[in-house]
């Protein structure tokens, strides 16, 4: 079984569907016996669909900056 952090750091590709029938399968496992991870996964959803309501449209260097940013602590 996968671990929270393995979860975590995969949860953004769940939500784009670019994870293999494996790995997606894998994930929903964990998320129906974790309550912690599927809140996180349900709070990452909401925050993706309130995203085009809280900001002008990124610029590509601000869209650069922010994945540099979740990259880096996602190898926390």
């Amino acid at each position: 079984m996968l671990s929270c952090r393995e979860v975590v750091n995969h949860a953004d590709r769940l939500l784009e569907d670019d994870l293999s029938f494996s790995a997606r399968i894998a994930i929903k496992f964990h998320l129906l016996l974790c309550r912690h991870c599927r809140r996180y996964v349900k709070q990452l959803r909401r925050l993706v669909a309130a995203i085009p309501f809280m900001h002008n449209k990124a610029t590509d260097e601000e869209v650069h900056k922010i994945m540099d940013c979740i990259h880096s602590h996602r190898n926390l």
